[in-house]
């Protein structure tokens, strides 16, 4: 027997209604974009902006992002009490609000900017408040990731429920009362005195210019005007598949060689791929999971690519730091391996390797000036640009992305394989591994590990893989949204689970929804993890070992220097 279905009636329109939680979903599945400044789909309900309002067929004011949608339900979204009800709430916030719009960060990505456009605010009724006009609060430039402006802050609380509820860090909360009210480190610490781990998503998720990211354009492009600098750059994989949507391309394309030829004529030396150290860590991380299985040393082996994972694994969990893998990212072994490369050119040419990354991440920037990664006296990366980033720098110098023709990158270290591509979306980096395992233990066939459970955007992911000899069994974790880690670490320190090894990606989705790329909700972030499958696919190398590039690095520039270049020791390792 088949439910009855429910209706409810949106602007006279009767619209069916399935397991929406809310009458704003109802809404805007029929193509009503209701407005809003503290609502996100992904964090639970807060309901303070008021933005969402509709009207019911008793006249009653409700707001549509707290009220569950009932069969029979008769509203309206646009009537002229709404429309004066929205503008009164907008010139209130503007009130109260910075409005130095044109040297924002946020400037033309700011939600209350268009929200103010679109209702068109053109004056504000009520006197600048005292608060807004002396902009009193201090600017927290502490942070080698984000900075934190409290004088854009509409306390909308998304940056508090992300950083609470998906994170489970809690660097920044609500404090005080009335109009006095703020959001705000414990005691107004500055941000890099707490537990923050740089993951970037409370600015991700942030409405106006209250959270934003560091910038490091200028300090690139002051590199690239040098004669005497060689800048040298690595893009991560999950870069390709977002960049595009800031130029009108389409959602989760593959721009890879339009990326190449916007950097060369914005003036890099040379352009190189992550994905090729992504190789080197496969290597490297699945000899050290194998060297500790072998031992029957303490597991898991937890993976080591996420500089805000260690972070939060240091700050909560220090007990698990001699689990953590020594292996640096991709973005540090790529770093650290081309200053070595190119040393004696440098000294024949008189010139300085300077590496900038193209991350999607955040947490990046923390992780490029952490003392661990100084390799001879200098950083191993220099300089971290977001794929936001990027797109201002394509922005700035007028390039017409859409237009350039595709170009290869440099070589040798534009060598890589479909493993490597992998590790932008949540569970890449343990397929990569799966892979090398398998070829040496296993007779599973390659297209059928995405079969296994690996795949996939879900928070938690857990799945076993036996090994050849038929007695082992691997039990294996993927998680990505650091909240998500604390689970599984709360099952196993209660006997609950076990497992060999575990990827943990603190952004939810993987890289390809680093706070540093396009914003975007899970939906489009599969698409981004589709492509990056799809380009892996087409590789003629899926297998990390198999690129060709590697043999010749060990035993040359990597013989004897192979930890030195490609591990790393925490203080908090044991």
């Amino acid at each position: 027997m088949t439910k009855t279905q429910k209706y409810m009636k949106i602007n006279g329109e009767q619209v069916p209604f399935t397991n929406e939680k809310n009458i704003l979903s109802v809404v805007r599945k029929v193509g009503i974009d209701l407005p809003t400044l503290c609502y996100y789909s992904e964090l639970s309900v807060y309901g303070s902006c008021r933005m969402c309002m509709v009207e019911d067929q008793k006249g009653n004011i409700i707001t549509s992002c707290s009220t569950p949608p009932k069969n029979g339900m008769e509203i309206r979204t646009n009537t002229p009490r709404l429309k004066q009800y929205r503008k009164t709430i907008l010139r209130l916030y503007l009130a109260s609000h910075s409005r130095e719009c044109t040297t924002c960060p946020k400037n033309t990505s700011c939600k209350l900017q268009d929200l103010a456009i679109r209702y068109g605010i053109d004056e504000i009724k009520f006197d600048k408040t005292e608060k807004a006009y002396k902009n009193d609060y201090k600017i927290d430039h502490s942070s080698t990731s984000i900075t934190r402006n409290p004088n854009k802050c509409i306390q909308c609380g998304d940056c508090v429920r992300m950083c609470n509820e998906t994170q489970n860090v809690g660097a920044i909360d609500f404090a005080l009362r009335g109009y006095e009210l703020k959001v705000c480190p414990a005691f107004d610490m500055p941000l890099a005195e707490t537990e923050c781990v740089n993951c970037g998503q409370c600015a991700a998720v942030c409405p106006t210019g209250a959270i934003t990211v560091k910038d490091d354009v200028p300090a690139i492009w002051k590199a690239i005007f040098d004669d005497k600098k060689r800048v040298v750059a690595q893009v991560a994989p999950a870069v390709r598949v977002a960049l595009g949507e800031e130029f009108g391309l389409g959602d989760g394309e593959n721009v890879m060689p339009r990326i190449v030829a916007a950097m060369r004529k914005l003036g890099f030396d040379e352009v190189y791929d992550s994905s090729f150290t992504a190789d080197l860590t496969v290597i490297e991380e699945t000899n050290e999971f194998l060297n500790k299985l072998e031992k029957g040393e303490k597991l898991p082996l937890f993976t080591s690519c996420c500089p805000a994972w260690v972070k939060y694994a240091e700050e909560k969990h220090p007990e698990l730091m001699s689990q953590v893998s020594t292996c640096k990212s991709p973005q540090q072994m790529f770093g650290s391996l081309i200053k070595a490369y190119d040393k004696e050119r440098n000294e024949k040419d008189g010139k300085e390797t300077v590496v900038v990354s193209i991350m999607p991440c955040t947490a990046k920037k923390a992780e490029a000036s952490r003392e661990e990664f100084v390799t001879g006296g200098t950083h191993d990366v220099d300089m971290v640009l977001t794929t936001n980033g990027l797109a201002d720098m394509i922005y700035e110098s007028g390039i017409v992305f859409k237009e350039l023709e595709p170009e290869a990158l440099d070589m040798p270290f534009g060598m890589y394989t479909g493993a490597g591509l992998l590790f932008g979306v949540t569970g890449g980096v343990t397929e990569a591994v799966i892979r090398k395992v398998i070829k040496d233990k296993s007779h599973t066939n390659i297209n059928n590990i995405k079969f296994c459970g690996v795949r996939g955007m879900e928070g938690i992911k857990e799945f076993e893989l036996p090994l050849e000899d038929g007695e082992t069994i691997l039990k294996i974790a993927v998680v990505s949204g650091l909240g998500n880690v604390e689970k599984l670490i709360e099952k196993m320190n209660a006997g609950e689970a076990f497992y060999h090894f575990i990827e943990v990606m603190a952004c939810p989705g993987g890289c390809v929804g680093g706070a540093g790329q396009p914003f975007g909700l899970m939906d489009k972030k599969k698409l981004r993890a589709d492509m990056l499958y799809a380009s892996d696919k087409q590789t003629q190398m899926r297998h990390s070992d198999e690129n060709p590039i590697l043999p010749e690095l060990y035993n040359g520039v990597l013989k004897g220097r192979t930890h030195e270049l490609l591990h790393v020791h925490y203080p908090t390792h044991e």
